[in-house]
């Protein structure tokens, strides 16, 4: 599939890694891919994050990442879900990092040499990316279809973009000003097939 991948997502792609290895991470998330998205400084997805004002909201951005690494990466529907049934996460996660000290939660610390793995979850985004251009008929896949991905697959990742008004529908609009607006969740097809 990577032979598929344009120089810019290629580039995105290695730009994760990157992160990942600045941050001593165990694996490539999907956090980084994001992160190595809002690095770029060109082509269609920095349009879109330009225009739908992510590039200026970045430190915004980066600091909703560290909260949702610090609840051990979970969504905001997982922590209202448990609010429901009296379960306050903020109040654990400090209670745990009370005890253990901050952090204690992000399972992703490094804990070897070698090559870092990609987790389930970017691997659920990367695939996703493939039946993203598929549906839209696309030869390549492109940094685009890798922030549309972001924005359809579900968790931490999503929330955070869709609190900064980046869903995969507003995203789509700033990409193709409309037109195919399905997108799903992970296990999707676009293309409605």
């Amino acid at each position: 599939m990577f032979e598929r991948f344009t120089k810019s997502a290629r580039t995105t792609v290695t730009g994760a890694v990157a992160h990942a290895e600045r941050a001593d991470a165990e694996s490539v998330t999907e956090e980084h891919l994001l992160l190595a998205l809002l690095d770029q400084h060109s082509g269609r997805a920095f349009f879109a994050i330009t225009s739908l004002g992510l590039a200026d909201r970045r430190a915004a951005v980066e600091t909703e990442l560290v909260t949702a690494r610090r609840r051990g990466g979970l969504t905001r529907a997982d922590a209202d879900a448990l609010a429901d049934i009296g379960i306050d996460v903020a109040e654990i996660v400090a209670r745990v990092e009370e005890v253990h000290g901050e952090g204690a939660l992000d399972r992703g610390r490094r804990r070897g040499s070698g090559r870092r793995p990609f987790t389930r979850g970017s691997k659920d985004v990367l695939a996703k990316t493939l039946r993203i251009a598929v549906g839209r008929g696309d030869r390549f896949i492109g940094e685009e279809h890798l922030l549309l991905a972001l924005t359809a697959c579900p968790g931490a990742v999503a929330d955070v973009l869709a609190a900064h008004g980046a869903t995969y529908e507003s995203v789509n609009r700033a990409l193709y000003g409309g037109g195919d607006a399905g997108g799903g969740g992970c296990d999707a097809d676009p293309s409605g097939v």
